[in-house]
């Protein structure tokens, strides 16, 4: 599935912002706009076990191209809550169901 990081009207946004994929399938974050973007998992609502490091871009890194892409392929079933750190505080945050 692609995730775009910003929606086409300049939103700070994940679209889509709350999604289901299967186990093992992979995620592409697509930079679109308002960036940069980055794409965090908040350690406290991931699966017990994962870790949120792992999966997670590191805070420091940021996507600054239109088109840049981040990808990760999640494995343990569960809900996973994400962010972008520049503009968490905007609301920019998302869900994924992985069943």
């Amino acid at each position: 599935i692609e995730v775009l990081l910003g929606s086409d009207d300049g939103g700070l946004a994940f679209v889509p912002g709350n999604f289901s994929i299967s186990a093992g399938e992979k995620i592409t974050f697509k930079n679109n706009a308002g960036f940069p973007h980055n794409v965090v998992f908040d350690e406290d609502e991931i699966p017990a076990g994962v870790d949120a490091s792992k999966i997670s871009m590191p805070e420091e890194d940021l996507l600054n191209a239109p088109g840049e892409t981040y990808s990760v392929t999640l494995s343990e079933k569960g809900t996973y809550s994400f962010y972008c750190s520049p503009h968490q505080g905007a609301g920019m945050v998302g869900k994924v169901t992985v069943n």
